[in-house]
């Protein structure tokens, strides 16, 4: 079976465990790889532990946010400004004469 490369963002299943995960982030000068599972659990491990792995790439789940009780809700940031339909009109390009409480008198 041929070595996978781990690419931050991919999802691999381990065929021994049968357990999907994701690669979390990849540091190619320590040679670690640290994954996050789909219950949560996060691993780390070294090159030469990822080598021995039995692995084929896999599509993310589509419940891969379950573990998270993270719903759509969730991708809505509400410190965010909120901008009207129309934001890019050239009416709201226009500066005020005056900028109240910003100005010396």
């Amino acid at each position: 079976m041929k070595m996978l490369s781990p690419i931050v963002g991919a999802w691999y299943k381990d065929l021994q465990t049968q357990a999907l995960f994701e690669v979390i982030d990849w540091d190619p000068g320590n040679f670690t790889i640290e994954t996050q599972y789909l219950d949560g659990e996060v691993a780390e491990y070294d090159l030469d532990a990822w080598r021995e792995m039995e692995l084929q790439e896999a599509e993310a789940p589509e419940d891969w946010r379950a573990a998270f009780e993270l719903d759509d809700d969730d991708l809505v940031d509400p410190d965010l400004p909120m901008h009207p339909e129309d934001w890019a009109s050239p009416v709201n390009s226009i500066e005020p004469d005056a900028m109240y409480g910003v100005e010396d008198y």
